[in-house]
């Protein structure tokens, strides 16, 4: 298996494991050590993977860093661990003392699900208080998977990882910035917006009034745009469909093909899919989210199962209508007015996935 590959089977390996674990000490050893296996360090050999690695503060002797990635004689890495029960947020201050003691230009803070990498970009020697990139293993980002693979160790670079690490933290700065703005418009945003589109004055009253406008149209060019792309996806796929002769290979839940069964599977509806698919990417294997089509409405199934239903639409109705599977097995109706409706129910179509793995 590829680099990928290996990842999504460690992520669900610690998804299956994390609830049997209560202590710091069995969050090492069953999670955070397997990790750094996987990125291909000798965890059994001290002069490589050092435990309980020496960095003193100050005039405090004998203060321990849970591991060292050790190159050349030299640590590298710092790595701090926690429990997977508990959360890292008040936990980067002890980290903090013991980077600017050693010559490690890295460090990473972690409970084994979730991974936080930091360096020193704003002050040589001095741990950045915001680490330029963090992996959650059970919700793993694609973006962030050739960052991760240069702290492989046949790939490790210092120099190389430090050049991309200003990149990737701003860019995640960035990223936050415009979803706090997409989620909830500031008024400095709204100024700016309104500072192109409008002449008149630009008081608190005008600024109100044209947030909620400026949300949804936030929101529509982003599903405009989303949508573009899935329509150029289809027309690729229609295209290369067509060159090979192949008819649709899904096959509906009573067995029969489309032509027997004289099911005609709609562009809105393939539209459809690949919105879900979509929305579910990063928390599932894209190719897990498949299609099934029946005469009575379009299915979409984890794996192909049909026990197993993401949910169900019927698009042929003067008003298109979502099914959303419950605990219980029942379905949940909700009309739409539009497809652009699914990305209101992202959340809701994620926890149906969670309930399968």
């Amino acid at each position: 298996m590829g680099f990928s590959e290996d990842l999504v089977q460690l992520s669900e390996r610690v998804s299956t494991i994390k609830n049997n674990i209560a202590t710091e000490e069995a969050t090492k050893m069953s999670m955070v050590i397997p990790f750094f296996q996987f990125l291909g360090y000798d965890v059994f050999n001290p002069t490589e993977f050092c435990p309980e690695y020496t960095a003193d503060v100050g005039i405090k002797k004998g203060e321990r860093v849970d591991y060292a990635i050790i190159i050349n004689g030299e640590p590298v890495i710092l790595i701090e661990c926690k429990s997977c029960t508990d959360t890292l947020d008040k936990h980067s201050s002890q980290l903090f003392r013991y980077f600017g003691t050693t010559t490690a230009k890295f460090g990473i803070l972690t409970n084994g699900l979730i991974y936080r990498f930091y360096t020193d970009l704003d002050e040589s020697n001095k741990m950045d208080l915001t680490p330029f990139m963090e992996l959650d293993l059970e919700n793993i980002k694609d973006s962030l998977i050739p960052s991760l693979k240069k702290f492989c160790k046949v790939e490790f670079d210092k120099d190389s990882i430090f050049s991309t690490a200003s990149e990737l933290k701003y860019t995640n700065l960035i990223k936050d910035l415009l979803k706090s703005e997409l989620d909830n418009p500031s008024d400095d945003f709204v100024k700016f917006v309104l500072s192109s589109i409008y002449d008149g004055q630009k008081n608190q009253k005008v600024i109100e009034k044209f947030n909620p406008i400026i949300k949804k149209s936030f929101n529509s060019f982003i599903n405009e745009l989303l949508n573009q792309k899935i329509s150029s996806a289809l027309n690729t796929e229609n295209a290369k469909n067509s060159d090979s002769g192949q008819a649709n290979d899904q096959v509906p839940e009573d067995g029969l093909s489309e032509d027997s069964s004289k099911i005609i599977t709609t562009e809105e509806e393939l539209q459809s899919f690949y919105i879900v698919r979509g929305l579910l990417a990063g928390c599932v294997d894209v190719q897990d989210v498949v299609y099934r089509d029946t005469e009575s409405y379009f299915g979409i199934l984890y794996k192909d199962n049909n026990r197993k239903p993401i949910c169900r639409l019927n698009l042929d109705r003067k008003r298109m209508q979502l099914f959303i599977p419950n605990e219980d097995k029942s379905f949940e109706r909700i009309y739409l007015d539009s497809l652009n409706d699914l990305y209101l129910y992202k959340e809701r179509l994620i926890q149906v996935v969670s309930r399968y793995q």
